[in-house]
């Protein structure tokens, strides 16, 4: 019996995958392995906790009540005016050289009298590396739903 060499010559050889060769099947090997990831992803069946970056004035009266750190960064004038009890001030243009005053093992609840303040607080915080979420609504929807403050607001 003779044995059947193997023939060494790579022109001759047949490939393992020949429609990987084409421009199109390079792309149905892309979008297959996208899609397997896509259902990976949604696997999850939603957001957890740790992916909430925004809460309502509601859910941020819970976890104020609950012992949050609460963090405003209002104005200090807005702040003068009122504010929720025992929060936080640092206005946000401080924030940034202020970081270091906050608690890092805990989450930090942002609010002020403009939630787009509150949403940009809330990135910079994230980019440090905090744990943060910020309110949805301002402080003159927590005073509306009548939730404590410190202070008056203007009639």
């Amino acid at each position: 019996m003779r044995r059947r060499r193997a023939n060494r010559n790579p022109e001759n050889r047949r490939p393992l995958f020949p429609f990987l060769r084409k421009p199109a099947g390079q792309l149905a090997v892309v979008l297959f392995v996208a899609f397997i990831i896509y259902l990976i992803a949604s696997a999850g069946g939603g957001a957890s906790t740790a992916d909430v970056r925004e809460v309502s004035v509601d859910e941020a009266y819970q976890r104020y009540q609950s012992g949050a750190f609460v963090l405003d960064v209002s104005w200090p004038a807005e702040w003068d005016e009122y504010h929720a009890p025992n929060t936080t001030l640092i206005p946000l243009d401080q924030l940034s050289n202020r970081i270091n005053e906050l608690p890092a093992d805990r989450e930090i609840l942002v609010v002020s009298r403009s939630p787009s303040s509150s949403q940009q607080a809330r990135d910079l915080l994230l980019a440090a590396g905090r744990r943060a979420v910020s309110m949805a609504g301002s402080m003159s929807e927590w005073y509306a739903k009548g939730y404590p403050i410190d202070g008056a607001p203007p009639q």
